[in-house]
């Protein structure tokens, strides 16, 4: 048998040079280093205005829900006012969101680009777009107004604002959990009878409900904390939002501080519903 052959030898660049490969390792642990301070800063950042607040009028804020009337009824109206908003826009945006994750018709980017700009515009500027459309003095408004239904000013404005600015948040959201179900499953179904309407009762809403219901508490949530589009829309009455803004420019951060602190608490609910409902578990996951 004849002798192994011998590899031939490396190449003069990548030959181990050990003075080299320590530089290069002091090099990546300077870097480590910086990353972690880095996002240790960030963190610090995100993590300790919540903790002064919380922890600065957290305690007195929950001593006022208890004798400020005030307060437990702009966060009564605040909670009833994003829950209505919440619903109607579960009535209305899902269908829209499942033409979007099913559908392949023309301007589909054009509407999904559309319904994405609340998210993007600053939100007095929503309000003030909602006032053209809404107010006394507009077509639509004076006929509303006709009929006994008053826009600005009213509960009914609270709701059009913060269904308007968290909408788009719940279409984001159920497109991709309509997205995550495999179509061939109601292709499945329409095999064996059922209507399109009925493939998505019956198969595609119970293999999504999870995401559905997820894109509900973030669009809840969003919309309990609108502010800037519900002030230019409707002052009074006061939501949450509004209070704490006008408590402080009355009569400081003083006052401020404990409504701003009921509105960070009231923040975890939909925040600890959201983290136990995704859990471990996933949705069936559409094959690419």
């Amino acid at each position: 048998m004849s002798a192994p052959s011998q590899l031939p030898p490396l190449p003069a660049d990548l030959t181990l040079d050990r003075p080299r490969a320590r530089a290069a390792a002091r090099g990546e642990g300077v870097l480590s280093i910086v990353v972690a301070l880095a996002a240790s800063l960030f963190l610090l950042f995100l993590v300790a205005p919540l903790v002064g607040l919380v922890g600065g009028g957290g305690a007195a804020g929950l001593r006022q829900l208890v004798s400020d009337d005030e307060l437990q009824f702009s966060l009564l109206l605040t909670i009833g006012t994003a829950t209505l908003a919440t619903l109607l826009g579960i009535m209305g945006a899902t269908p829209v969101a499942y033409a979007l994750a099913r559908g392949r018709f023309r301007g589909r980017s054009f509407l999904a680009a559309m319904i994405d700009l609340p998210l993007l515009i600053p939100h007095p500027v929503a309000g003030i777009a909602l006032l053209l459309v809404l107010g006394r003095n507009t077509p639509l408004g004076s006929a509303l107004w006709a009929m006994g239904m008053q826009i600005t000013g009213s509960v009914t404005g609270i709701v059009c604002a913060m269904l308007f600015v968290s909408a788009p948040l719940y279409v984001s959201a159920a497109r991709e959990a309509f997205d995550r179900v495999d179509p061939r499953f109601e292709g499945v179904a329409r095999t064996l009878g059922d209507s399109a309407w009925q493939a998505m009762r019956r198969v595609t809403l119970p293999l999504a409900w999870r995401g559905l219901l997820a894109a509900a508490i973030v669009m809840w949530a969003r919309a309990v904390s609108e502010f800037g589009a519900i002030v230019i829309l409707v002052y009074h009455p006061r939501v949450a939002s509004v209070l704490s803004y006008e408590r402080f420019t009355a009569f400081g951060l003083r006052e401020a501080l404990p409504v701003a602190a009921v509105l960070v608490l009231l923040a975890l609910v939909p925040l600890v519903a959201l983290r136990a409902l995704r859990g471990d578990e996933r949705l069936p996951s559409r094959r690419r």
